[in-house]
């Protein structure tokens, strides 16, 4: 598979905001999708290979994962913000140094959890009363997943920081390198087919593992084939030494950024619990409005992805009159995508589900059930997304950790189990809209009233605008274009 000719790279500061949303947007969608159908696969490959005790396995390992995943993840959407900012400036060595010692902290802190994620392993799968039957196979699942976090976390942070730079078409391009090799070579390894060696599941975790290395070194390679503007050459080498205020700032922003991930996660894993004393019909109908709900939500995230990096690279370049207009974009785009998709989702969802379910099965209409009262939130939760990237763009990253807090917690689980002996199990499912409305509802506050304008995570350079005053000349010890200071 081979990358386009010519580079995605855009500049976001100038030109119509709708249609370069748009572009920007939709190749990101395209890696989300691509994301979500490689572990579909994958999934059917372990499935049909091992059984129902490997895919247990994999379940299990997941839920690690992907806690594993937001401990680190906040790091890297801290330094594309960063990036998109210096790159709004077109201050290309500021970006570099933001870039650098990003890699250094994501890559090392990856490598301190893979490792002891190798060593604790069974201890975390019986933390999570992992089943008898399939704690050998998640085990050895795990073990190799733990080994290719850092490789693993490496390829998210070059694709978020590219897209951070302006370009979303190459991070598809490699994306879709990764799913082809991941895809590829599961049923090889995990049947042994071939000059390949039978491994059963560790053959799929292995898969992953090749697929990400693969990935990762080959963007590296393309970054610098192609003298992409992030790659480092000479003394800027130096800039993989992470320095100290670099450091603090994308620690500060980055675990506000990961705590949401992990809010969302245990949020969702506390209503798995709920649904799960309702019965297995119940249990199994969320599980497949859960799978259409993955797909439905895929809009508003890669138009958040769009906004953020928009509006990252406007406020650098002090366009604040263009901030507002991205974001009335995003909102707008996002209703019109997000809302047509949840329609086509109502009403088509039959022939959907039976992908999932036998058309006879009592659980069909209780899926069909929560999509009605629930499915439509996710216009609610893209545009609360939109918000969210916006005002992460400049850095306030505490206000959307404590808005999706009281949203997913006092809000959609109270309301679950405070109106539960009333509505039965309606209010689990009418949770959701409320939740996501109470998001939005306290996003477009803080949006409208808060201080987010006035926080700051580069320092101003020259003729930059602020918040809505302009600077002409430096005043007295202020610092150069591109310096980078930590808020709070």
């Amino acid at each position: 598979m081979r990358p386009p000719a010519a580079a995605g790279r855009r500049d976001l500061t100038t030109g119509a905001i709708g249609p370069t949303l748009i572009a920007f947007a939709l190749p990101t969608l395209g890696s989300n999708v691509l994301q979500s159908l490689n572990s579909s696969i994958n999934a059917i490959w372990v499935g049909r290979f091992l059984g129902e005790g490997a895919l247990a396995a994999t379940s299990n390992a997941a839920i690690i994962m992907f806690l594993m995943f937001g401990a680190v993840f906040g790091f890297g959407m801290a330094a594309t913000i960063l990036v998109g900012q210096a790159m709004g400036r077109h201050d290309v060595e500021a970006a570099r140094r933001a870039f650098g010692s990003a890699v250094a902290l994501v890559v090392g802190a990856s490598a301190v959890i893979g490792a002891l994620g190798w060593v604790f392993a069974a201890d975390i799968l019986r933390a999570l009363a992992t089943p008898g039957d399939a704690m050998p196979l998640a085990l050895a699942y795990l073990r190799v997943i733990f080994l290719g976090l850092p490789a693993s976390m490496l390829l998210v942070l070059l694709m978020a920081a590219m897209r951070g730079t302006g370009d979303s078409v190459t991070p598809l391009w490699f994306m879709g390198l990764s799913v082809a090799i991941d895809g590829g070579l599961n049923p090889l390894l995990i049947e042994g087919i071939g000059p390949f060696p039978r491994m059963g599941i560790a053959g799929s975790a292995t898969a992953t593992l090749i697929a990400n290395h693969v990935a990762a070194v080959a963007l590296l390679g393309f970054m610098y084939l192609r003298d992409m503007p992030l790659r480092l050459r000479g003394a800027e080498w130096r800039y993989l030494v992470p320095e100290r205020s670099l450091t603090r700032t994308i620690v500060a922003k980055g675990l506000p950024i990961g705590a949401q991930l992990l809010v969302m996660s245990t949020a969702g894993l506390t209503m798995m619990g709920l649904v799960n004393r309702l019965g297995v019909e119940t249990a199994a109908a969320y599980g497949v409005s859960q799978q259409l709900w993955t797909y439905i939500q895929m809009p508003a995230l890669a138009i958040g992805a769009g906004v953020s990096a928009m509006a990252a690279q406007n406020i650098g370049a002090g366009r604040w009159d263009r901030v507002d207009r991205i974001t009335g974009s995003g909102l707008l785009l996002n209703v019109g995508v997000t809302g047509a998709v949840v329609v086509a989702i109502l009403l088509f969802d039959r022939p959907v589900m039976t992908l999932f379910l036998a058309t006879a099965s009592p659980a069909l209409g209780i899926a069909r059930h929560i999509q009605l009262l629930s499915s439509w939130n996710f216009v609610l939760f893209g545009m609360a997304m939109v918000l969210f990237s916006t005002v992460r763009a400049n850095g306030a990253v505490l206000a959307p950790l404590a808005i999706l807090v009281v949203a997913m917690y006092p809000v959609r689980l109270g309301f679950a189990l405070a109106m539960r002996p009333v509505l039965g199990p309606d209010a689990l499912w009418l949770s959701f809209p409320l939740g996501s409305g109470a998001s939005l509802t306290m996003a477009a506050l803080y949006y409208r009233h808060g201080g987010w304008r006035r926080d700051t995570m580069l320092a101003a350079g020259p003729g930059v605008r602020h918040g809505h005053e302009a600077r002409g000349h430096l005043p007295a010890g202020e610092e150069p274009a591109g310096m980078i200071h930590p808020t709070g």
